[in-house]
C-alpha cells in the first residue's frame, strides 16, 4: 500500500511539474509571436504549409469516409423515428460541433505533430539547436515559434476542409443511396444549423490546434538528444495530445452549452 501510494505521488508531482513546464513554454512562446510574424512571415507561411497542406490527404480521405458512415448510421438511427428528412441538420450538427474538430485534431496529432516533435528532436540530437546559438540566432524565434503559429492556424483550415468533405460523403449516401429528397436534405441542414454551432466548432479548432502544436514543439525541444529520446517524444506527443483533446472537448463543451 506505501509503495502505491509513493508511486502516485511521484506520478502526480511529475504530472505538475510537466504542466507548469508547458505553461511556461507556452508564455514564452506567445510573448515572441509578434515579432516573429512580422520579421519571419516567410517561415511561418512554410510551416502552414508543412502542417496543413502536407495533412490534405489525410484529413480528405477520413472526412469523406466519416461523412459515409454518418450518413448510413444517421439514417438507420432516424428512421426508427420517422425523422430522415433531418439527416442533413444532424450531420452538419456531428461534424462541425464535434466530430470534425476532434478528428481532425487527433489526425493532425499523427501527421504533423510526429513530424514537428521529431524534426525538432532530430534538430537537438544532433546539435543543431546549440550550434544556431553559437551563431548569435535564437532556436525558439527561427524553429518553434513558427511550427507553433503555422500549427494553430492550419488547424481551423483543415476542420474546414474535413467538415466540407464529410457533408458531401453525407450527402452522397443519403440522397444517392438512401433516397433522401436532396431539397430536404439543405432545407434541414440549413434550418437547423445556428452560427453558435460554426462558432464552437471554430473554438475548439482553435484550442486544439494550439494544444497539439504546443505539445508537439515542446516535446521536441526538452527531448533527451538521442535516438531513444526522439522516439519517446514522439510517442508521448501523440498520447499527451489524444488526452488532452479528449479531456478540452469536453470542457469547452460544457461551457458553451
Amino acid at each position: 500500500m506505501t509503495d502505491w501510494v509513493r508511486d502516485l505521488s511521484f506520478t502526480a508531482r511529475g504530472a505538475l511539474t510537466t504542466l507548469g513546464a508547458t505553461t511556461l513554454f507556452l508564455l514564452d512562446l506567445v510573448s515572441r509571436i509578434p515579432r516573429v510574424f512580422v520579421r519571419r512571415f516567410g517561415l511561418v507561411v512554410a510551416q502552414i504549409y508543412n502542417a496543413g497542406a502536407l495533412s490534405l490527404t489525410i484529413v480528405m480521405v477520413s472526412g469523406f469516409f466519416v461523412g459515409m458512415v454518418l450518413g448510413l448510421q444517421g439514417f438507420d438511427s432516424l428512421s426508427r423515428f420517422d425523422a430522415e428528412e433531418s439527416l442533413g441538420a444532424v450531420a452538419a450538427l456531428s461534424l462541425f460541433k464535434e466530430l470534425g474538430p476532434v478528428i481532425t485534431a487527433l489526425l493532425f496529432a499523427g501527421r504533423a505533430g510526429t513530424a514537428i516533435a521529431s524534426e525538432i528532436g532530430l534538430m537537438r540530437a544532433t546539435d543543431q539547436l546549440v550550434a544556431m546559438e553559437m551563431m548569435a540566432v535564437d532556436p525558439v524565434n527561427r524553429v518553434i515559434v513558427p511550427r507553433f503559429l503555422g500549427g494553430i492556424i492550419a488547424m481551423p483550415l483543415l476542420v474546414a476542409i474535413f467538415n466540407g468533405i464529410g457533408i458531401t460523403g453525407t450527402y452522397l449516401v443519403g440522397v444517392s443511396v438512401m433516397g433522401v429528397d436532396s431539397g430536404v436534405f439543405w432545407s434541414q441542414l440549413h434550418a437547423n444549423v445556428d452560427f453558435a454551432d460554426v462558432v464552437e466548432g471554430i473554438v475548439k479548432s482553435l484550442v486544439f490546434g494550439g494544444v497539439a502544436s504546443l505539445l508537439a514543439v515542446y516535446e521536441g525541444y526538452t527531448c533527451i538528444p538521442s535516438a531513444e529520446g526522439v522516439g519517446r517524444a514522439t510517442t508521448r506527443t501523440v498520447v499527451s495530445t489524444a488526452v488532452s483533446v479528449l479531456i478540452l472537448d469536453y470542457l469547452i463543451t460544457s461551457a458553451l452549452i
